[in-house]
């Protein structure tokens, strides 16, 4: 839309502020909206993947957070009884030097607010919307007894557990997966431990512990890594029950080297519960309103696509505002940009979890003996390390953002200096 309009944008997470940078620097008015009294991150390690490293690099954002994150070359994954590796995937696998980069949500957030905060994008804190409303000829949303608006367009970024869903064409509702996880940030210990790998151990597919490098929470800090145990949400109380010494008992049974992280671990209170579901939107529209990240498409985090395709989104609303003439028309491209990679990465979600998060003895056979192996025999490889790159069907190239030089990157490593790129 070649006109200046106005946006509210609902949700102070990587999508919502990103959306904010990219439509502020479009020319639009926008302003965002935040449920809590003060914005700030929810959860802790994730692994920014090369699309979302490329819209970052986009915005000019890429220097701040490789000075950030820890630099990931592959995933791996061993059998606990047997040290066998049951997991290898690799960047390398796919020409270009592609990497991912492990980092915490909140030195994500931070890179993204500051950048809104600069760029005079106003955040109104303590505003849960509810519910839309027409207001003339645009659209408004009531939170705490107040009414916001008009807009032009309401963005809904607000995550899994969006009340304004509902709005969208064709509303669902998540559902929420068996497994979920218990996760803390914790002081990175490097003796027996890869700083370029997301290290995993597996029990069957009911027991997963994992460790990924994110480096530095607070830039003036020391590196961090992210820990994980993998368990059914409805068995957290038992956990606890059952005392801190012995859940630690648990975890040295299946990886006796996560002793200096659980070390470190003194309260149940360190330990944050992660709750999965999965839901797909689409189209990812309603009137007026559009849905990106986790209000539109949710999962499991196997694949580490989450804050990935929330980026995604908010770079190819940007450009679907840019190609076309009118709102609807607008957000008919959206979704049309976004449409067969987030029902690819939905459905290898969905089919891949089990492998990893169930109660089952076959997948976990399966997994452990065949897809290892058959994960050597190219082009397995290389499709693999597509699949967690999130570069399977080319969604950078559909909303016109070429990859930046991850050579020239991987260079600037640990430097403050990293190139941008514009749109092709």
């Amino acid at each position: 839309m070649k006109q200046s309009s106005s946006i509210a944008i609902v949700g102070a997470g990587p999508g919502g502020l990103a959306t904010a940078l990219l439509l502020k620097r479009r020319g639009h008015d926008v302003r965002v909206f935040e449920r809590f009294e003060q914005a700030a991150p929810v959860g802790s390690g994730l692994i920014l993947q090369p699309t979302g490293l490329s819209v970052l690099a986009y915005l000019g954002l890429l220097p701040a957070m490789l000075a950030r994150g820890a630099r990931i070359d592959r995933l791996t994954g061993a059998d606990a009884r047997s040290g066998r590796t049951v997991l290898d995937v690799r960047y390398d696998a796919l020409a270009g030097g592609r990497f991912g980069l492990g980092t915490h949500r909140a030195a994500l957030f931070d890179v993204l607010h500051d950048a809104v905060v600069a760029a005079r994008i106003p955040i109104m804190t303590g505003t849960d919307a509810q519910s839309l409303h027409a207001m003339g000829d645009g659209i408004g949303f009531d939170a705490s007894g107040l009414r916001h608006g008009p807009f032009d367009l309401i963005v809904d970024a607000s995550g899994a557990r969006s009340t304004l869903r509902r709005h969208a064409v064709r509303p669902v509702e998540p559902r929420p997966l068996t497994y979920g996880a218990i996760w803390a940030t914790l002081d990175w210990i490097g003796e027996g431990f890869d700083p370029n790998a997301l290290q995993q151990r597996y029990e069957r597919a009911h027991t997963m512990v994992g460790v990924l490098p994110v480096g530095r929470v607070d830039p003036a800090g020391g590196e961090k890594a992210a820990f994980f145990w993998s368990l059914k949400p409805a068995e957290i109380d038992a956990v606890k029950a059952g005392g801190l010494d012995t859940w630690k008992s648990r975890v040295l049974a299946v990886w006796p080297a996560c002793a200096p992280y659980l070390d470190q671990i003194t309260d149940f209170a360190q330990l944050t519960l992660a709750r999965y579901g999965h839901h797909t939107l689409l189209p990812q529209r309603g009137e007026r309103i559009v849905f990106l990240g986790d209000a539109a498409h949710a999962t499991s985090p196997q694949l580490g696509q989450g804050a990935n395709m929330a980026l995604l989104d908010a770079a190819a609303l940007d450009e679907a505002l840019r190609r076309s003439d009118d709102l609807d028309q607008a957000l008919d491209v959206y979704g049309a940009l976004r449409r067969n990679h987030i029902k690819l990465f939905q459905a290898l979600s969905l089919m891949l979890t089990p492998f990893y998060q169930s109660d089952g003895r076959v997948l976990p056979w399966m997994r452990d003996t065949l897809v290892a192996v058959a994960a050597r025999v190219p082009p397995l490889p290389q499709m693999l390390g597509a699949m967690v790159a999130g570069t399977l069907l080319d969604p950078l190239g559909r909303i016109g953002l070429a990859e930046p030089d991850w050579t020239a990157i991987a260079g600037a490593l640990g430097s403050t200096e990293a190139p941008t790129q514009e749109k092709a």
